[in-house]
Formats: C-alpha cells, structure tokens, sequence
C-alpha cells in the first residue's frame, strides 16, 4: 500500500526528513475542525448549563490566557467576543499573569479564567490557575486543552471548573502547534459565540481550509524557496494575533534563521515599516469587512508604490486586492464570512510556509530547534512563591 501524502511529500519521505507530524498536524486540521464541533455538539448542554449562569452577570470579566501560542488565541478572540458578548473579554497571558498578578486580577470583579494549552502541563499555566484563586473571590475555570492527563484538564474538573477536552490528534507531536492552535481557537469561538450555531458553518470553514491547504501548499513552497531573510505578516484587529502567531511559528521552524515581525497594516507604518528591504516579504491578511479592508489595501498599495519590499502576498477572501493572482492565497467560499471564521483557513498559508523554510534550512521540523534550549513544553521555568 502506497504512503500517505502530506503537503506534497509522502509519509516515507517526511519520515526521514524529520517533518511527518508537522505535516501531517497541518494537513489534518479540517478534519479536526469538523470533529471538534462534534464533540462540542455531544456536550452541549453540559457547556451551556456551566457558562449560562455566569455570562447572565453584567459585571463578568472573562480572561483569556495562555503561554506561547496558547496566549495567542486569546489576542484573535478578545475583541470578537467582547463584542458579541457585550462583556469585557480580555486577552493577558499566563506569561504576565505568573509574574504580576496584583496587576491583572480584581479582587471583587466576578472572572472566568479561560484557559489554553496544548499540553496543559506549562509551568506559568499552572501557576496561573492557582493565582487566580488566591486573588478574585469569584472565580470560575474554563479549560480548553488537547491533552486529557495534563494538570490543566484535571484543574477544570474542580467544584466551579468545566474542561473542554479536544480530540486526541489535535495534541500535536511536533514542535510548533498547528492543529491545536486552530481547533482551541475554533472551540472558544463556539462555546462562547453558540455552539448549534457553529453546526451549520463548520462545514464551509473546513472546506476552505483544505482548499487553501490544497491549492496553495506548492505555492508556499515556491515562495519559502525564493529565500528571504526577512517576513512580516500584518493583519488588523483580530488578525493581528494571527499575524503573531505566523510570526512565531517560522522562527520555530526555523530555529531563528528567518527575522520575522508582525503588526497591523496601521501600525506599521509608525517606525516599524523601516524593516522592509529588497529581502523582505510582506503578508497582509486581509479583513472581510470593507470599512477595515481599506485600510489593509491602502497599505497594500503603499508598499507597491514604495517598491523596497521583494513581494507583498495578501491571504484573502474577496476580490479587488490590487495585486497579480500569483501574490494572492484566495479563500473559496467564505467571501461574506464573519472576520473570525476567516482565521482558520487563513493560518494554514503562514504554517505551510514555515514547514517548507525549515527544510529549506535544513533542519527537522518536527524537532527544529538543535541545541535543546527550547521545548515542545517549556523547561527551567522557577515559579516564585508569593507572600
């Protein structure tokens, strides 16, 4: 029987060049998306009968946190939900949470500590987690995690937790985190945006994924071997943190070869546009919605008329861009989409780019970074006992 493919390569090959899981935790997120909502599905009352009593509070905070990618997650939901829920949501990472937690919780504000993690077993998570409880008198956990025998999953089985265990193949192997970032996010986006609402969109996010995935896995190859020594990715309000979370995952797979940076197509302009030289590509994801969409395509064609950049690609769902059908990465079918269903197909370009740079490095990107001084779960991390 012939070997699986995955992004152009079979599994024997991937196998030997170190990258089978990566690829192949990339090339299963549509699969993973759909059977995400079928799990949310069979616990749907179970979910709703957990929030229901605490979203009814006008005062509630809900914060989003994480480490690493996990934070990230956070920083593309926050101000979609803010607004759908008509609550403050707010993304802070357990990173800041660990350190400073006199600065970020409120004593007296009733919270719901969202939690991510992949693993569930970071130590700055953890300490979080019991922070939280040590400061705010009423407080609430929502676990959203991939690994069932994590000390998160087991955190949100408290008296006032719930845990949200997602699909066993969504806690990827590999280094970088791909499946597990798009399907945590997928399962925030539904749990608290309505989870029988989701059943009748899950179908064409996931398609659109595998389309990008399929259609456009040989040109991101194309590009990563044109070799650029440097990539920014923009995007505007929730897809800022997409831009992050692209960012991070070619200087993982890279090892820190690529310098990568991100911003809004806005703030970029206020100093760190000096970035771009005639080595630099520039990825724009763009917004559904047309009043933000001007200001993505007015930076767009900034950067044609300025001409210092080697390439401008704009990952997107509409037409109208402004640039060659060589430079654009174009979604089927969600051109009316909210901005947030767009965050699924539009993170499989940024990962597939990064798989193909660390082979084009050659490096392994299973396992990218040689030295050891990073982890698939971070190490040497000493968390310090608050009087």
């Amino acid at each position: 029987m012939p070997d699986m493919t995955h992004l152009g390569l079979d599994e024997t090959a991937l196998e030997r060049l170190g990258g089978l899981w990566t690829a192949r935790e990339i090339a299963q997120q549509p699969q993973m998306l759909r059977e995400t909502q079928a799990l949310l599905m069979a616990r749907r009352a179970e979910i709703e009968a957990f929030l229901a009593p605490l979203l009814a509070q006008p005062n509630l905070r809900v914060i989003l946190t994480g480490a690493g990618t996990s934070a990230f997650i956070g920083e593309c939901l926050a101000p979609v939900l803010s607004t759908r829920l008509g609550r403050r949501v707010e993304a802070i990472p357990t990173t800041d949470l660990a350190c400073a937690p006199q600065l970020y919780f409120e004593v007296d504000t009733p919270t719901v500590l969202v939690s991510f993690g992949r693993s569930g077993n970071s130590p700055e998570s953890i300490a979080a987690v019991e922070l939280a409880d040590r400061f705010v008198k009423s407080l609430h956990h929502l676990v959203i995690t991939c690994n069932a025998d994590g000390a998160l999953a087991r955190y949100g089985q408290g008296a006032r937790g719930q845990t949200v265990l997602l699909p066993d193949a969504t806690h990827d192997r590999s280094f970088a985190m791909t499946s597990s970032f798009s399907c945590m996010t997928y399962a925030a986006l539904a749990v608290f945006g309505g989870i029988a609402d989701r059943d009748s969109r899950v179908s064409a996010i996931a398609h659109a994924t595998q389309q990008v995935i399929g259609a456009h896995a040989t040109t991101m190859k194309a590009v990563a071997d044109e070799g650029y020594e440097r990539v920014v990715y923009l995007g505007s309000h929730i897809f800022q943190g997409l831009a992050r979370e692209s960012g991070l995952k070619l200087l993982e797979l890279t090892n820190g070869g690529l310098v990568t940076m991100f911003d809004s197509p806005l703030g970029f302009r206020h100093g760190p546009k000096t970035i771009v030289n005639g080595k630099t590509l520039v990825v724009v994801f763009l917004s559904n919605n047309a009043y933000t969409r001007g200001y993505d395509i007015d930076l767009i064609d900034e950067l044609r008329r300025d001409r210092d950049a080697a390439r401008v690609i704009a990952i997107t769902a509409q037409d109208g861009v402004g640039l060659p059908v060589e430079d654009q990465v174009r979604i089927e079918g969600l051109e009316d989409a909210d901005d947030a269903d767009l965050l699924f197909p539009y993170i499989v370009a940024p990962q597939m780019f990064a798989f193909y740079e660390s082979l084009r490095y050659k490096l392994t990107p299973d396992k990218p970074n040689t030295s050891g001084t990073v982890n698939r779960v971070v190490q040497g991390v000493r968390i310090h006992e608050l009087s």
